[in-house]
C-alpha cells in the first residue's frame, strides 16, 4: 500500500480529534442563551408577607431573565431565557395564597422555544427586585423575585395602628385581648419597683394621642398593613398549642410628625421592646433531629413574649412589643436593626435556638455585642454562623444597599454594650430560675451583626440547643415556651427596675 493510501484511512485518534474540534466550534457558534438551555427548574417557593412577597425559583444552573412592569391593571411579566416549561415550574401557579398582599394570581407558559414567561396579576403597584443567588447551604442556583410595595410599609405606623386598636377596643392600657397584667415576680418575691422616666417629649406618644382624638374608621377585617394584628402563617405542630385567633383591625391612617404637645397620661412614655425571631422564609435556621425548624420555634416564643409585654406596664406607662417579623418570611440582618430603630425601641431581643455539630451540646445562652474579640471560641463560632443568615436567606446587594449595610453594622457604642450586658445578665438569671440548664453562666460577647444598633441595648437569646433531642422536644411544648416567655419578661422588668427608660430625643 502506498503512502498516499495511508492518508485515505484516518486513524482512530484523528477521528476523535476532529470530533473535539467540531464540538468546540459548535460551542463558539452558540450564544449564551443556547448554552443555558440545559438549566432545569427543580423547585419553586412563594413567601407572602406584609413587608414584601418573595418568589424563589431554584434551578440546576444560573438563569437569565428580563422583566416588564405594566401599570394598569398592575402586572409584572418575567421572561426566563434558555429553559423549557416543566412540571416544577407549573407548580408556581398553585403556590399563590388568596391572602397574599401583592399577588392576585399568575400565569406561566412557554412564550418561545427557549423562553418561559410568568405573568403576575398584582393587587397593588409594586417595585420588583429580581436577582440571582449562587448555591449555598442546601440550595442550588436561585432566581429571586421580591415584590415590594410602591409605598413602603412603615413599621411605626403599624405599631401605632395596633396600639390604637387596643385602646379603642375598650381594653385598659395594660391588657391585651382581655388578658390581665401579669405579676411575673418569683413566688414569694415582690417585683422590683420601676422608677418613672423623667417627663420629656415622646413623639410616638404624641402621634398616638393625636390619632386617638380622631373619629375611629369603620371596623373591618384585619388588613395586611398592620403586621402584628394578623395570625402568623401556619407553623409545624407544637404540642398543645392553642390556635391563634386573628383580631379585626382598622387600616392605619397616614401619619406625619407633629410638634410636641401635652398628651394623655397613658401615652406620656410608651416602652417599646423590639422582638426579633431569628431566620425565616428561605432561611430555616437550625434543624432538630426530629425535623423541628428553628425559625418556627422562635416565632412561637416571640408571640408568647409579645403577649406578655403588651399586657404589662412600667410604672403606669404601657409597654408595647414590636416584631421584626410576625410570620414566615426572611428579613435581612441590617433591616431587623433598621426596623427597631425606626420605632425607637428601648430594647432589642433576638430569639434563636442553637445547634451544634454533636447532639451532646445543651443549655440556654445570652449574648451581647463585642467591639473586640469574642469572649470564647464558641461565641465566635456562633456569631459567624448567625451572620451567614443573609447568604442563606438571600439578600439583593444593590449599588447603595451594601454601603448602607456596612455603615450600619460598623456602628456600636460602649454605653450600648454595657446596657446590653445588664439586660443579658437579668435575663440569664431568670432563665436559670425556671430550671433551664445554662450553657454558660454569664453573658457572652461576640460580633453579632443583628446586635449592632448603636443606641438600643440589644441581646441575642439562644433558648436551647435544638440539635439536642431532649431540648428539641422541650422547645416544642407549650409549657416550656410559656416558661421561657415568663423568664424573658421577668428579665426585661428587672432590667427596667435598675435602668429606667430614658426620654426619647430622636425625631420620627
Amino acid at each position: 500500500m502506498s503512502r498516499n493510501d495511508d492518508h485515505s484511512f484516518p486513524s482512530a485518534n484523528d477521528a476523535a480529534r476532529r470530533q473535539l474540534l467540531k464540538a468546540g466550534t459548535l460551542v463558539l457558534l452558540l450564544g449564551a442563551q443556547q448554552i443555558a438551555r440545559g438549566a432545569t427548574i427543580v423547585a419553586v417557593r412563594v413567601w407572602p408577607a406584609n413587608d414584601y412577597t418573595r418568589i424563589t425559583i431554584e434551578s440546576d444552573g444560573r438563569l437569565q431573565t428580563q422583566q416588564l412592569v405594566v401599570g394598569s391593571p398592575p402586572r409584572l411579566a418575567v421572561d426566563i431565557k434558555g429553559i423549557d416549561l416543566n412540571p416544577a415550574l407549573r407548580e408556581l401557579v398553585g403556590k399563590v395564597r388568596p391572602d397574599d398582599p401583592y399577588i392576585a394570581g399568575l400565569r406561566v407558559g412557554q412564550n418561545a422555544p427557549s423562553v418561559v414567561r410568568i405573568v403576575f396579576d398584582l393587587k397593588q403597584a409594586v417595585l420588583p427586585q429580581v436577582f440571582s443567588l449562587a448555591p449555598v447551604a442546601a440550595y442550588r442556583d436561585r432566581l429571586v423575585l421580591d415584590l415590594y410595595p410602591a409605598q413602603a410599609v412603615d413599621p411605626l405606623e403599624s405599631l401605632i395602628a395596633e396600639r390604637l386598636r387596643d385602646t379603642r377596643g375598650g381594653g385598659s392600657d395594660t391588657t391585651v385581648a382581655g388578658v390581665a397584667p401579669r405579676e411575673l415576680a418569683r413566688p414569694g418575691e415582690a417585683p422590683a419597683p420601676v422608677r418613672p422616666a423623667a417627663p420629656a417629649a415622646d413623639p410616638l406618644g404624641d402621634l398616638m394621642a393625636q390619632q386617638s382624638m380622631k373619629p375611629s374608621p369603620p371596623s373591618g377585617p384585619a388588613t395586611r398593613d398592620t403586621p402584628n394584628l394578623v395570625a402568623p402563617a401556619p407553623l409545624p405542630p407544637v404540642v398543645g398549642t392553642a390556635p391563634v385567633r386573628p383580631a379585626p383591625a382598622p387600616a392605619p391612617a397616614p401619619l406625619r410628625p407633629v410638634p410636641n404637645t401635652a398628651t394623655a397620661s397613658r401615652t406620656d412614655r410608651i416602652i417599646i421592646v423590639a422582638l426579633d425571631p431569628g431566620h425565616g422564609g428561605e432561611d430555616p435556621g437550625a434543624m432538630g433531629p426530629a425535623g423541628t425548624r428553628e425559625k418556627d420555634i422562635v416565632l412561637q416564643v416571640a408571640h408568647r413574649l409579645r403577649d406578655r409585654i403588651n399586657a404589662a406596664s412600667v410604672n403606669g406607662n404601657p409597654m408595647r412589643a414590636f416584631l421584626t417579623r410576625d410570620a414566615d418570611f426572611f428579613v435581612p440582618l441590617h433591616v431587623r436593626v433598621q426596623k427597631a430603630r425606626r420605632v425607637q425601641a428601648d430594647l432589642f431581643v433576638s430569639i434563636h435556638a442553637d445547634a451544634f455539630t454533636t447532639p451532646a451540646a445543651r443549655g440556654a445562652s445570652v449574648f451581647a455585642l463585642s467591639q473586640g474579640g469574642a469572649s470564647s471560641s464558641a461565641a465566635r463560632w456562633l456569631a459567624n454562623k448567625e451572620n451567614q443568615a443573609d447568604r442563606v436567606g438571600g439578600v439583593n446587594v444593590g449599588e447603595h444597599e451594601a454601603q448602607v449595610q456596612r455603615a450600619l453594622l460598623d456602628m456600636s457604642t460602649t454605653a450600648q454594650i454595657n446596657d446590653s450586658l445588664k439586660l443579658g445578665t437579668a435575663m440569664l438569671g431568670e432563665i436559670k430560675g425556671i430550671g433551664a440548664r445554662l450553657h454558660k453562666g454569664s453573658v457572652e460577647q461576640a460580633g453579632f451583626a443583628v446586635l449592632k444598633a448603636p443606641d438600643i441595648p440589644s441581646v441575642l437569646v439562644e433558648t436551647a440547643f435544638i440539635s439536642n433531642p431532649e431540648e428539641e422536644a422541650k422547645l416544642r411544648t407549650v409549657a416550656y415556651q410559656e416558661d421561657l416567655a415568663d423568664a424573658l419578661m421577668r428579665g426585661i422588668q428587672r432590667y427596667f427596675a435598675q435602668n429606667p427608660p430614658l426620654a426619647r430625643s430622636r425625631q420620627l
